[in-house]
């Protein structure tokens, strides 16, 4: 433990940070309508048909017996810490000494971003959680086994199935491995591993809503995304599609259009998730006939993840780096008292805490350790790469999938940027370290301990 006592601090002083969000701000963040679909979904656990697959609710389905959102909030904070273990585990094993692994994990541990999104009832963290344990699995030796590959496969499959936009991670592993030269056996191991679950919950999908699918929604988003540049004299769609074209409503972020009474999808009959297939099939139009457009609005939206303070984008949102004080009410919905009924009556509206919440009022984040320094560490990864660090390659092109998928699929938000933090920092640690294993031997060889190789030092 001596050579981890700098962690070791740092982690307690993090944990210390998540007990006081615990105590100044109760029962949890809850977002209308997201948090309430979420739980509601454990409740009676049919995969939902709209934005959110079960693999969420699944865990809220796991604590269910507890009937408390304060224990799902705590089992996410203790889930931020276990994704700076496994941050600092990872770059120690590929020879970082402790304060530079230390140095990678802090952003994760004390970004304000982090600890509001762990106390929230919503699936960014266990996404978070999953990709980094994919990483890990995959990173912790040279070539992984075929154990450690298949495991690597179903934590894949579980994030996509957090989040449905984090499936392509999958095909993502499975390059890295074909790249790496693993051999046919690990490179099978993943791709069962991650199939299979991906295959049994779009047949589950389809015996509840008659689509093999993973949700309802993938069409709607896409829609919404090529709403800020969609120019249907110049995409020329069919009558059927026609009605899905731009009709001078106007909102302030591509994702507003989904909800947007007068936006075009929302003056059809019935449910807009009903119309899913049709948007999906307006937006690929749009995409093929206008695809500088849609890489220009992606590119500008992405860059947003960049700037010195915090976008709101949508406007209605506000900035994650600090903590506020007072309360915010629920809103009166049906589904709201109907969750409140079946898992915890304690629901109620979001209040601080004092003295607790007036300490964490004080805790001042530098903005520029956000943006910017996501920028910068992604930067130093790209160099990395310029010298070869073959390591830093995987969680360098998946930090740039995780910040660019969200928006080319539908729309930034500073939420959706967090997931890449931890990711960016493994990379730039990697392209960065120095040639000197765990206990500070400088290594000569390019061996690594693991799978029979032997790591040859120079005391």
């Amino acid at each position: 433990m001596r050579r981890h006592r700098l962690f070791v601090l740092v982690l307690v002083g993090a944990g210390a940070l998540r007990g006081l969000v615990m105590l100044g701000y109760r029962p949890a963040q809850l977002y209308w309508y997201d948090s309430f679909t979420y739980l509601d979904t454990a409740m009676h656990m049919r995969p939902s048909a709209q934005f959110h697959p079960a693999g969420y609710p699944f865990l809220l389905w796991l604590l269910r017996p507890f009937h408390s959102v304060v224990v799902i909030a705590g089992v996410q904070h203790v889930m931020g810490l276990g994704i700076a273990l496994m941050v600092y585990a990872t770059l120690r094993r590929r020879s970082l000494p402790g304060w530079g692994a230390t140095l990678a994990t802090l952003p994760v541990l004390f970004d304000p971003g982090f600890l509001r999104l762990e106390h929230a009832v919503l699936s960014d963290t266990q996404l978070i959680f999953l990709v980094v344990a994919a990483l890990t699995v995959l990173l912790w030796r040279r070539v992984p086994t075929v154990p450690a590959a298949a495991c690597a496969g179903l934590l894949a499959a579980f994030a996509g199935l957090t989040r449905t936009v984090a499936v392509p991670l999958l095909g993502l592993l499975l390059l890295h491995l074909l790249v790496r030269r693993a051999g046919w056996r690990p490179v099978v191991a993943l791709a069962l591993a991650g199939v299979v679950p991906l295959t049994a919950y779009a047949g589950w999908y389809a015996a509840n809503h008659g689509r093999f699918a993973l949700s309802g929604s993938d069409g709607v988003a896409l829609w919404a995304r090529t709403m800020t540049f969609a120019d249907c004299s110049v995409i020329r769609p069919p009558a059927r599609e026609a009605v899905l074209c731009p009709n001078g409503t106007v909102v302030d972020a591509a994702s507003e259009y989904v909800w947007a009474a007068d936006a075009s999808l929302n003056r059809l009959p019935g449910d807009r998730f009903s119309h899913n297939d049709l948007a999906r099939s307006f937006a690929l139009r749009a995409i093929a006939a206008q695809p500088f457009d849609y890489l220009r609005d992606v590119a500008a939206d992405t860059s947003l993840a960049f700037a010195w303070a915090p976008v709101a984008h949508p406007k209605r949102v506000g900035s994650a780096l600090s903590f506020p004080r007072g309360s915010w009410p629920l809103p009166d919905f049906p589904l709201i008292d109907k969750v409140r009924q079946e898992y915890d009556p304690g629901i109620r509206g979001l209040s601080s805490v004092e003295p607790y919440a007036g300490l964490l009022a004080a805790y001042s984040y530098p903005s520029f350790l956000h943006g910017p320094l996501l920028g910068a560490v992604l930067l130093l990864g790209g160099l990395g790469m310029l010298r070869r660090r073959r390591t830093a390659l995987l969680p360098w092109v998946v930090t740039l999938f995780l910040l660019v998928a969200p928006v080319a699929a539908l729309d930034f938000d500073n939420r959706y940027v967090l997931p890449a933090f931890p990711v960016a920092c493994v990379a730039a640690a990697l392209a960065l370290r120095p040639g000197r294993d765990a206990s500070g031997k400088r290594v000569l060889g390019k061996g690594f301990p693991g799978r029979g190789r032997s790591l040859r030092v120079q005391e």
